[in-house]
């Protein structure tokens, strides 16, 4: 263990399942082609749900990247978690077999808004249709939020600090600030992220009481944040885990040095009050930018929310321009999320993924389907836009009514 002065958290390794791909090579694809996925809800037993468009991981087969031991414990949402888990190590190239990291050195922090659904309802039905003897043993465990810290410590062997966030859309970032408190008190590395799985008929009808969700049955239509035609938001499964790392420890292992993840913050302003998100989302860029020692003229990037609610879209328009003054006209904006939908506290964790891959390859990704801007951004829209990308700041608001501002800085590729 390193001192405890003047730690920093770093990212070395990034792991991604999300409806437009499946690993950090396909997700940066078709993120930097603007490609969308939004498709109408192709999940048994939801044909007759009200919510029509959703963004659906479908490329995805668990049993050939999770054991079966685990695959039968759990729900979906943590089955996502455990493969971005995975690889997400393999990046970092943290394996605690070789002996040079101990066990106790890692810790495990995931964010959850929904739990295990899937997994809920079908031991559900089982319980009233054929009766409790044939419930399974892990429906005590496979629904509960904490499903995914649990399992990811377990197969990892990692007995260090673990954490869940249980919040909304926001507790994605909250989580990587928590793992950022642990690796400055002492642990020296976290594996952190969020992935949800919330299109399960039981998990969609539990969605359908939020007056924000588009009902739209076009995919075209369904999602689109900062234009006149804004009709709500599309929801989305998946997600993304990172390896969050103190930098003397990555540097004296070797590894890549993707990302410093360097300044958050966080404010409360209460559920579906839009008007009041302005101010709350302004004061945790301010605090974000503060926590990393950025001024507002450092951001050269900023990953939108993008609620897709004219009064949320307005709010969060008017918050960039509140916290970064001047400069909020020259930054470009983006929401590549319009593409594959909100996974809800996976959503600012695949920003902030996105994000990442956006500082390497020095291009800031599209807004896919939206054309005609109706707010004062420069939002990114049509193709990928070159730009030299060394500070990026990720948005997220959640519906419960969480604000977070995260910022990362580029990387240093391999420590020398």
């Amino acid at each position: 263990m390193s001192s405890l002065e003047n730690r920093r958290s770093v990212v070395t390794g990034i792991g991604v399942i999300a409806p437009n791909g499946v690993g950090t090579d396909a997700f940066w694809k078709a993120t930097k082609e603007g490609v969308s996925v939004l498709d109408l809800v192709t999940r048994e037993g939801c044909g007759h749900l009200p919510l029509r468009v959703a963004g659906e991981v479908r490329e995805f087969d668990p049993a050939t990247m999770i054991e079966e031991r685990y695959l039968v414990q759990t729900d979906r949402f943590t089955h996502f978690a455990m493969a971005a888990a995975g690889l997400a190590l393999a990046d970092a190239g943290l394996d605690l077999t070789d002996g040079s990291t101990s066990p106790f050195d890692v810790g495990v922090v995931t964010a959850a808004g929904s739990g295990g659904g899937e997994f809920g309802q079908r031991e559900l039905q089982r319980l009233w249709g054929q009766g409790s003897r044939y419930v399974g043993p892990y429906q005590s465990i496979a629904w509960f939020y904490a499903a995914s810290t649990g399992q990811i410590s377990i197969r990892g062997g990692f007995k260090g600090p673990c954490g869940v966030v249980a919040s909304d859309e926001a507790g994605g970032l909250d989580a990587l600030a928590h793992a950022g408190r642990g690796i400055r008190r002492g642990t020296d590395a976290v594996v952190v992220g969020a992935a949800e799985a919330p299109l399960a008929p039981y998990s969609i009808v539990c969605q359908l009481g939020y007056a924000d969700l588009s009902r739209s049955d076009d995919p075209a239509r369904a999602y689109l944040p900062f234009t006149a035609d804004a009709c709500g938001f599309v929801p989305a499964e998946g997600g993304a885990m990172f390896v969050v790392e103190e930098e003397t420890v990555a540097r004296r292992r070797g590894v890549r040095v993707r990302a410093y993840v360097s300044g958050h913050a966080a404010t409360f302003t209460g559920a579906s009050e839009w008007e009041q998100s302005r101010h709350g989302l302004a004061h945790a860029i301010r605090g974000a930018l503060e926590d990393a020692q950025a001024a507002p003229e450092e951001i050269d990037v900023v990953f939108a929310d993008a609620l897709g609610v004219p009064e949320a879209d307005r709010a969060e328009a008017l918050a960039i321009s509140d916290a970064l003054g001047r400069h909020a006209r020259r930054v470009p904006v983006t929401a590549p999320k319009t593409g594959i939908g909100r996974a809800y506290c996976g959503a600012p964790v695949l920003d902030a993924a996105a994000a990442v891959l956006a500082m390497e390859h020095g291009l800031v990704p599209p807004t896919p389907g939206v054309v005609d801007v109706s707010h004062d951004l420069d939002l990114v829209t049509g193709g990928a836009r070159p730009a030299e990308l060394r500070t990026a700041l990720v948005l997220s608001r959640g519906l419960m009514g969480s604000n977070a501002a995260l910022v990362l800085r580029q990387g240093t590729g391999t420590p020398s």
